[in-house]
């Protein structure tokens, strides 16, 4: 019997070591997901539901929602216009969504996270000064002109500002169909708050700081 205890117990092991990826869990696409109790539950899925193949159109894999500029009109003077599988079909099932983000001369897009999501982002048009902070504090800023590429590791805490004195725009691509976005000071305070106003002028401070590549820094909160 203790034979058998021990080859069993050596095949239920190497079961659980060597378990394909494909029987583990989906990684969620919205932020919660709770159980419905048994007499309201309906059809949801973690994502959408496919087009039969036979409706599949070419029109379904193109948009033009990333053609034009956003509204820079308001505080922080800058917009950013992320499309996922919602508004882009052929998105659906590809673990990917886009981004534009325009920002004008002093502009700035404030801290925020994508809690699904990596970003890599690539400056189309003008300078900007991008960064992240690690989950020790530390920033990681370089400044990117046109063509340079920059990358903002899932979940941390980044952001992007003007860099020069026309207008500059990136465009992204986050490896989700759903990244979400956390904005910290939002989340908080309202947009026109003295709150945000007064950490968009802080922040303004970071395009005076040069940081050496893995050197860390003093942050201008208290200048």
């Amino acid at each position: 019997e203790m034979k058998l205890f021990t080859v069993l117990f050596s095949y239920v092991l190497l079961l659980g070591l060597y378990t394909p990826p494909s029987l583990s869990d989906s990684p969620p696409l919205q932020d919660v997901c709770p159980m419905a109790p048994r007499g309201e539950r309906k059809l949801f899925m973690n994502g959408y539901i496919c087009k039969h193949p036979s409706t599949i159109l070419a029109s379904d894999f193109k948009t033009l929602l990333l053609n034009h500029a956003g509204k820079l009109d308001n505080m922080v003077r800058s917009s950013a216009n992320i499309i996922t599988a919602a508004e882009f079909p052929g998105l659906n099932t590809l673990g990917m969504s886009m981004a534009r983000t325009d920002i004008d001369s002093y502009g700035i897009v404030l801290p925020h996270s994508h809690p699904r999501a990596s970003e890599m982002m690539f400056v189309h048009d003008g300078s900007v000064l991008a960064g992240f902070f690690d989950t020790t504090g530390k920033l990681f800023q370089k400044r990117l002109c046109e063509g340079d590429v920059f990358i903002f590791p899932r979940g941390l805490v980044h952001f992007i500002m003007n860099y020069g004195l026309r207008l500059a725009t990136t465009f992204s691509v986050l490896n989700s169909q759903n990244p979400g976005v956390v904005g910290i000071t939002h989340a908080m305070f309202a947009p026109d708050s003295d709150v945000v106003e007064g950490l968009v002028a802080r922040m303004m401070k970071f395009r005076e700081m040069e940081i050496p590549d893995n050197k860390t820094t003093d942050f201008p909160w208290t200048y």
